[in-house]
């Protein structure tokens, strides 16, 4: 860590300086007993009655000392409450007004107050104070947001790395910071509470694997000191979450927290929330139906209609969605057919379409490269692409009338894939086929993995218990995995994933 974060200000110094005068006075700056608070700023507005009794705390935000009488605002959970200090009013007054008051307390100091409610002259709810407790020293100062008389706002702390880094200071100071988050925990308890209602199962997976499975991906790593055995950091819980669908859990779903040892940008962060969900007995179809009524019933809780307003661009969340191939997709936008082609046509197809491509791509790559590229960003609408190849899908049945082809959908919202699913291969013999065929692609030189000692793919890449669990006999599945943090920058209208994460991942300074 940066020493200079230690440093203070002169501003600084002097609080603490008055932070030794106010113990020396028998003040605690910080005391241990409970403060019971019986009133929020909230219920001051919507439960006003003059004279009533309250207890309330906050953040001391704004001071007007006068000579016998004083006026701050405090500021908690729920907003702002003026707060009316009259010397003659306060217990202890000539400590607590004269000189604990005006001079030892600054802005950002958190405060308990009790008093009885009034009106001012101007018809403002305020507390009438008769007694005020320290309950924690602010020692750094508060950005000084402030607005002049056309509106405009001065000294506000908007910088997104500051904000990122002092995401704290951000909540204390950003009113529509605090309003973004609590939008993102009502949107995973709709999800939740939606589910639920469904009598779908909420289950916990292992954080810590033996092998990084279920995904493609470049694992975190790490080694356990009893065992002595390294372990990863989950990429994806999936492989978990299938197992328990062997073991007669029908329905299960899990907010996973997974890591991928990657780059970091406005869509990616290397720890991220997904969503996955299983249900037995059901295909691809019907978790196309089932995420279309989710997305609709989201937008519906949080904006009360269907067309939403997103990037200045409207959406609409009107079912059904629009659904096209991934290959008609790229003839669609590019003119070319690949049905049917090798990797040599495609890596020719690549070039005229100007594409760089590193040349070890194999073909599920080159496909997923093109469709990035010249396809993706174009559906502005929710958009399911639908029947990925077979190289493309190592999890995935294989289509039931489309030769080479799976049953698989990604969902594209304003460009950007949101949810991934498929009707989930249940074959363990197909399974061990296919695992076996990713780690040819793996030798031959696409090792997103990464880091692999040459011999020991199979052992990172074939999670035997996995094929155990299928050979005991897996039901007939659809499982979807849906990028929450991606799915949150979209419904509260950010380009950034840093935005919607509380501690996003930033470079030590």
């Amino acid at each position: 860590m940066n020493k200079n974060f230690l440093k203070f200000s002169d501003q600084e110094i002097i609080r603490i300086n008055k932070l030794d005068v106010i113990r020396k006075i028998g003040i605690n700056p910080y005391p241990s007993e409970e403060y019971n608070v019986n009133a929020t700023s909230k219920d001051v507005i919507k439960y006003y009655e003059y004279g009533k009794n309250v207890i309330i705390s906050g953040r001391l935000i704004r001071m007007r000392k006068m000579g016998k009488a004083s006026f701050i605002e405090i500021k908690d959970n729920h907003g702002l409450i003026q707060i009316y200090l009259k010397r003659d009013s306060i217990s202890e007054f000539k400590t607590k007004y004269d000189f604990f008051l005006k001079k030892l307390l600054d802005i950002g100091d958190i405060i308990g107050i009790k008093g009885f409610l009034f009106k001012t002259k101007s018809n403002k709810i305020t507390v009438h104070a008769v007694d005020i407790k320290l309950l924690s020293k602010c020692l750094r100062v508060l950005p000084n947001v402030k607005k002049d008389e056309t509106g405009k706002v001065h000294d506000s702390f908007e910088e997104s790395e500051q904000r990122y880094r002092m995401r704290y200071l951000d909540l204390i100071v950003n009113d529509k910071t605090k309003k973004l988050f609590i939008k993102r925990t009502k949107i995973i308890q709709y999800i939740r509470n939606y589910l639920n209602n469904k009598g779908y199962l909420e289950v916990e997976t292992p954080v810590l694997q033996s092998i990084p499975g279920g995904a493609i991906a470049r694992p975190f790593r790490t080694h356990h000191n009893a065992l002595n055995i390294p372990l990863y950091l989950r990429i994806s819980n999936e492989l978990f979450l299938k197992k328990l669908i062997v073991g007669g859990l029908e329905s299960v779903y899990e907010f996973s927290r997974n890591f991928r040892n990657e780059g970091i940008d406005k869509n990616h962060n290397p720890e991220f929330t997904i969503l996955e969900l299983y249900v037995s007995y059901k295909d691809y179809f019907w978790m196309m139906n089932f995420l279309e009524k989710l997305l609709e019933y989201l937008c519906i809780k949080l904006y009360n209609k269907k067309l939403l307003k997103i990037n200045n661009k409207l959406i609409s969340f009107k079912t059904p969605f629009k659904k096209i191939t991934i290959l008609d997709s790229i003839k669609e936008n590019t003119g070319f057919d690949l049905s049917g082609l090798n990797e040599k046509n495609i890596i020719n197809i690549c070039k005229k379409l100007q594409l760089k491509i590193d040349k070890n791509m194999v073909k599920a790559k080159l496909i997923e490269q093109i469709f990035s590229e010249k396809c993706e960003k174009k559906y502005i609408n929710p958009t399911f692409i639908m029947d990925f190849p077979i190289e493309m899908s190592p999890l995935t049945k294989k289509h039931r009338s489309k030769k080479g082809l799976t049953e698989r959908f990604e969902l594209i919202i304003n460009g950007n894939e949101i949810a991934n699913s498929y009707s989930e291969l249940n074959d363990p013999i197909d399974q061990l086929k296919r695992f076996r065929e990713q780690i040819k692609l793996f030798e031959k030189g696409d090792n997103e993995a990464g880091d692999n000692e040459a011999g020991d793919n199979e052992a990172m890449l074939i999670d035997w218990e996995f094929i155990r669990s299928l050979e005991f006999g897996m039901p007939p599945c659809a499982g979807i995995g849906i990028g929450i943090d991606r799915l949150i920058m979209l419904l509260t209208n950010n380009k950034c994933i840093q935005e919607v994460l509380f501690f996003p991942q930033m470079r030590q300074i």
